[in-house]
């Protein structure tokens, strides 16, 4: 058996990572998770063309899918941190860059790293 390589491993683990922050929101459904399968392809894509690039992927995928969310159905993952005020989304910091969060810029807080964000709302945290 070959070794899996560090760009199968960085986006096998970008797709268990958002795919875990969507079941802590229960907005795992099929065609969401389809959104996850569709950012992994062009993500491959682009690390192949830009290898040095593998260690953002988990970030991107993240925007990626958050993006396709709110063009299909509105906005996720939604801050548990502001109690008050208008409904918001939590964005990814860095935009591009390793060791993505969920940021929540009008407290000005991380919530969660992209994977733990069960662990910021009260869900199921990762194993």
């Amino acid at each position: 058996m070959d070794p899996i390589s560090p760009l199968e491993q960085a986006l096998h683990a970008a797709r268990a990572l958002v795919l875990a922050d969507l079941a802590a929101g229960e907005v795992a459904a099929a065609d969401v998770v389809s959104m996850v399968e569709d950012s992994v392809v062009q993500r491959r894509w682009w690390v192949e063309q830009w290898p040095e690039g593998v260690a953002f992927v988990a970030g991107l995928v993240a925007q990626d899918v958050q993006d396709a969310i709110l063009e299909r159905s509105g906005r996720w993952p939604l801050c548990p941190v502001c109690g008050t005020g208008q409904p918001h989304a939590l964005e990814v910091e860095p935009e591009l860059g390793p060791d993505p969060h969920w940021v929540c810029h009008e407290a000005g807080v991380k919530v969660a790293a992209v994977g733990a964000l069960g662990s910021a709302t009260g869900g199921t945290p990762p194993s």
